[in-house]
Order: structure tokens, then C-alpha cells, then sequence
């Protein structure tokens, strides 16, 4: 006997298994995009027999059996380490075995400070112990941003990192213990700030020493690349992974990416420009845009890779835009027009900026670079917006969203496997499936009532019946699509193609699986290239080196 589905469950049921395989496609699978896990710190054995090593070795292993009952006891242990260990360093700066064993007395030193709910920087302390009495201090933070006390360091030689977006551990060797900085609390009004609701932040943590005075420092590791200790200059250490994917695991920012697309106007408020790190007027910001039904969170290999280079460090500042990816691209990148006048406003004289979309996220760059005027406007109403008959507030949104020129802020962009043309997925049966799935906004029915009769005579837009979702904007046969293909990107604006073949060298005749050639490839481009893999060509390491190229070419 066969049992068959009412039509309605049957209907849900295959919609819902095309959202589990468009969410496993975008994210790689259903394996974890990251796992961290805390392990035992340990340090490298030696085979050279040397007393100074010897003896330090035996410091930390004592500490380390009284730091739960005793922390500052301990910390007297980690300080005699540390302070042999500087000594040791002044005669052989470049001993490798000398500063691993600094590093990691350090390390321990910032935990058992925590333990003991000690504050250094706030009031010198001193600490007693068998290994001897220090007096400790920190420099006085200069504001609650800067204070430790606001942050848990994790350290970073306790982390175990894996999942689907890390395959790669970016780290630098220096002087240094390389910590995990997460803010205790989240940020307090952290979207006026363009910042990340909580703080994850690479720190290295340095202790000087002078005649049993020890001072202990905390630097942003984004902010500097090397340290002073004893008149000398010395690189900093670094893990650039791990508060990424400590990150990634607990705050979970791609939760929501399936609901912001079914259901946009819930999460309209919540599209937004955001900071990954510390203001620098000094450095380019690198605007990263992401694709439908996605997150910044698929960034993640790219920037946990890019920062591996020193000069893109130096050079530039990682900022993204998260935003609801179920409304019709030219309302999001009038979302993001709004945050960049936010900006604007709040980092005056920032430099010029590079875009980098992904899919969806280069044609909401694409928007951002071109010059429309009041051009596709009239191609839809025949007048001009202040000549069409709208209620103030359709036309506002509309305006908005239709009327737009490039921003000057922009100085170059790059495009990943960017459907400029459309994608034939979004007109086939899928891609109708998933545009009814969008639940329209509760105002769409107000605006397309007032909208559709001044459409009337378009022949471009006599066939619509609803109000448009971000699927139906990529359409190789949208109105909007190929009124935008009509214009050119504005004049003195560099633009680079990156795009993706699945592997298979077929040139001219390629396609990603998601987007052919033909949709992607855009003349004029000051570069194009071809990443041997599928449409998540942000995540290829073949990709993600030619955007490095193509970033430090950029003046």
C-alpha cells in the first residue's frame, strides 16, 4: 500500500529539503563550521641539557600544582620563569627554546592573575611565593575599551581548533603570550559604534622586568606587530584564528541567516556595518558583503587566511555587512548607503574604502559603484520620481532604492562569483519555490498597490504580480538586472572579477554550478580570475590569494 502525502505537507516537505540543501551547499556540509575545545597546556621537551632551562621547566611545573589553591603563589613561579627567561633572552634574542618558555611562563601568569581576580593595572600588587616576592603593576588603561578587567584572556596554547571554515591556523611566531581577549559584557550601544556585539580579540601579553618589579602589558595584536622589552625590538607572537572560531562557535552569527531570508522584514533593523576591530584612520577599510541566505561568517577562511600577511595586516582594517538577504538587493544596498553615511559621520576622513561581494554581495556592490541618476526611475514610471503619483512614503523607500549614485568613499571593488547577468536557477522551478517561501513584508501590500498602476504601460514589468524577493531580482530577465547592465561602473573605480569553474578548465564556457561565465564575467574588469572550485569561491585558497594580489596592487 502506498501512503501519500496530502499536496500541502508534500509541498512543505520538499520546501524544506531545498532549504536544508541550499544551507549545506552555502555552509559545506552539516559538519561544524567550528569546534574549540580546551586542552591541558603543555610545553615542548628539550634534549639540550642546560641548568637555566632545566630549573625553569621545574618553576612552571611547580606553579602549575598549586594554582588552583594558590594562585598568586603560582604566579610567583610564572613570574621567575618569565624573569630568567627575559634575562636569558638579552644575550640570545633569537633563541627559540628561550622565548617558547617565556612565552608560555607568561601565558600562565595571565591565568593565575585571573584566578586570583587580581588587577595590576589597576593598583600595584605584590605577589609572595617560594620562588621569590614581585611587585606588579600594569599600565592604567585609558578607557573601559582598553581596561582588562573588562575581558576573560583565554589562552591560546589551551585551544584546539577545528571545523569546516578552519582548516588553517594562522599564527606568528614572537615574544609573547598569545591570548583570547572576549569582552565580559557586550558592547554597550555597540551598533552606533559599528562594532560586534561582543568583543573577540587577538592579544598578546608581555611582562618586563626591573629588579623584581614586573610590568605587564595586553596589546591589541591588529594595532602593533612588534614590542619593546630591554632597549631591544622584537616581534610580537600571535594566534589570529583562535578568536575567530571561539567566536564563531559561541555567538553563532550564521544562526539566523535562513530566518533573515525567509522572514527580511523581521531582521530589517537588524542590517548593519560592522567593525571587526579597532578604528585605525591609518588603514583601508576592506568591506566585505555576503551572499543570499549567508552570513559574514562564511568570511571567515578568508580573513583568518588574508591575515596571515603582514602588509594586509598593516595596510587594512576588516569591516562587513550583515544583512537580511530576503529583500531585493537594491533595497539592501540602500541599507547599506544609510550605514555608510552612518560612517561617515561617526569616523569623519576615513580613508577610501575596497569592496569585496560575494554572489548576492557583488550586486549589492555593484549598486554602490555605479551611477544611475533618476535613469532606472524613468525606465520603470516614464516620469520622474517628483511626476509619479505615490504616497511620500513609497516614494521615499523607493528613492532610495532606485535613484542612487556611486559613493565616493569607494575606491576599488571586487567581485566573487557575482551573477551580474542573473542566475537561470533563480527563474527555474527552485527558484520559485524558494522566492514563495519569502514571507513579504506587511507593507509590500500597501506599496504595491500604489506602485503597479504607475507601472502601467512598462511592458518590462507588465508581467508581475507581487512585489519582488531577492531571488526574483536575480533573474536573468528581472527589469532591475537588466536596467542596471545598461550602466557602466562610474568612471575611476578599479574592478576586479573573481570566478569559479568547479575545476574543470572550460574557460569562457565555465559556470561555478550556481553562475555561468556569461553572468559573471564583466569587460573592462582590471583583472579576471578563474578559482578551480564551486559558487563559495570566498572560501577557496586560490581565490582568497588572488584577492591578497589583487589588495596590495590597491594605491
Amino acid at each position: 500500500m502506498t501512503l501519500r502525502l496530502p499536496a500541502y505537507f508534500a509541498f512543505r516537505f520538499l520546501a524544506g529539503a531545498v532549504t536544508v540543501c541550499l544551507i549545506a551547499f552555502v555552509n559545506g556540509g552539516c559538519a561544524p563550521l567550528a569546534s574549540v575545545h580546551e586542552r591541558p597546556a603543555s610545553i615542548h621537551q628539550s634534549n639540550r641539557d642546560r641548568d637555566e632551562f632545566a630549573l625553569v621547566r621545574r618553576q612552571l611545573s611547580d606553579g602549575s600544582t598549586i594554582e588552583e589553591e594558590d594562585p598568586l603563589a603560582a604566579l610567583s613561579y610564572d613570574l621567575a620563569a618569565a624573569e630568567r627567561m627575559a634575562a636569558e633572552r638579552r644575550s640570545r634574542p633569537n633563541d627559540h627554546e628561550t622565548r617558547e618558555l617565556y612565552n608560555f611562563a607568561v601565558a600562565r601568569a595571565v591565568e593565575n592573575l585571573q584566578r586570583a581576580s587580581a588587577a595590576p593595572w589597576q593598583k600595584e600588587i605584590r605577589v609572595s611565593g617560594p620562588a621569590g616576592t614581585y611587585w606588579v603593576r600594569g599600565p592604567v588603561p585609558p578607557d573601559a575599551e582598553h581596561d582588562p578587567s573588562n575581558y576573560i584572556f583565554t589562552a591560546a596554547d589551551r585551544l584546539s581548533i577545528s571545523g569546516k571554515l578552519f582548516s588553517r591556523h594562522t599564527t606568528v611566531d614572537g615574544v609573547g603570550a598569545s591570548l583570547v581577549a572576549v569582552g565580559r559584557s557586550k558592547v554597550q550601544d555597540y551598533r552606533a559604534r559599528f562594532e560586534t556585539k561582543r568583543i573577540y580579540a587577538a592579544v598578546t601579553a608581555v611582562v618586563s622586568f626591573r629588579e623584581h618589579h614586573a610590568e605587564i602589558r595586553f596589546v591589541d595584536r591588529l594595532s602593533a606587530e612588534r614590542v619593546s622589552l630591554d632597549g631591544r625590538s622584537y616581534p610580537l607572537s600571535a594566534d589570529f584564528t583562535a578568536p575567530i572560531a571561539l567566536a564563531v562557535e559561541r555567538e553563532r552569527p550564521y544562526q539566523f541567516a535562513r530566518s533573515e531570508f525567509l522572514h527580511p522584514e523581521k531582521y530589517a533593523e537588524e542590517a548593519r556595518l560592522i567593525r571587526l576591530q579597532a578604528y585605525d584612520p591609518n588603514r583601508t577599510p576592506l568591506l566585505l558583503i555576503h551572499g543570499l541566505e549567508s552570513s559574514p561568517t562564511n568570511f571567515a577562511p578568508m580573513i583568518n587566511s588574508l591575515l596571515a600577511d603582514p602588509e594586509i595586516r598593516r595596510r587594512y582594517q576588516f569591516w562587513v555587512f550583515s544583512y537580511p538577504t530576503g529583500y531585493p538587493y537594491p533595497y539592501s544596498a540602500m541599507q547599506l548607503r544609510r550605514e555608510l553615511d552612518g560612517i561617515a559621520r561617526t569616523f569623519p576622513g576615513h580613508k577610501r574604502m575596497v569592496l569585496v561581494g560575494h554572489s548576492l554581495g557583488g550586486m549589492v556592490a555593484r549598486l554602490i559603484v555605479t551611477d544611475a541618476g533618476e535613469k532606472i526611475w524613468r525606465g520603470f514610471f516614464g516620469k520622474s520620481p517628483a511626476q509619479t503619483p505615490l504616497p511620500e512614503e513609497t516614494r521615499r523607500v523607493l528613492t532610495e532604492s532606485l535613484v542612487f549614485n556611486h559613493r565616493p568613499e569607494i575606491k576599488r571593488v571586487v567581485f566573487i562569483t557575482t551573477p551580474h547577468r542573473g542566475t537561470g536557477i533563480a527563474s527555474s522551478w527552485i527558484g520559485r519555490l524558494r522566492s514563495s517561501l519569502v514571507k513579504a513584508p506587511v507593507s509590500s501590500a500597501n506599496m504595491r498597490a500604489s506602485v503597479f498602476p504607475a507601472l502601467e504601460g512598462n511592458a518590462a514589468t507588465a508581467k508581475l504580480n507581487k512585489m519582488p524577493t531577492s531571488i526574483d531580482t536575480l533573474s536573468p530577465n528581472d527589469p532591475f538586472v537588466l536596467a542596471v547592465n545598461r550602466l557602466p561602473i562610474a568612471p575611476g573605480i578599479p574592478y576586479h572579477s573573481i570566478l569559479a569553474d568547479r575545476g574543470r578548465g572550460d574557460g569562457t564556457a565555465s559556470s561555478d554550478g550556481v553562475v555561468a561565465y556569461w553572468s559573471s564575467h564583466l569587460d573592462g574588469a582590471a583583472s579576471e580570475f578563474i578559482a578551480p572550485t564551486n559558487h563559495s569561491a570566498q572560501k577557496n585558497p586560490a581565490a582568497i590569494a588572488e584577492l591578497g594580489r589583487i589588495l596590495k596592487i590597491s594605491p
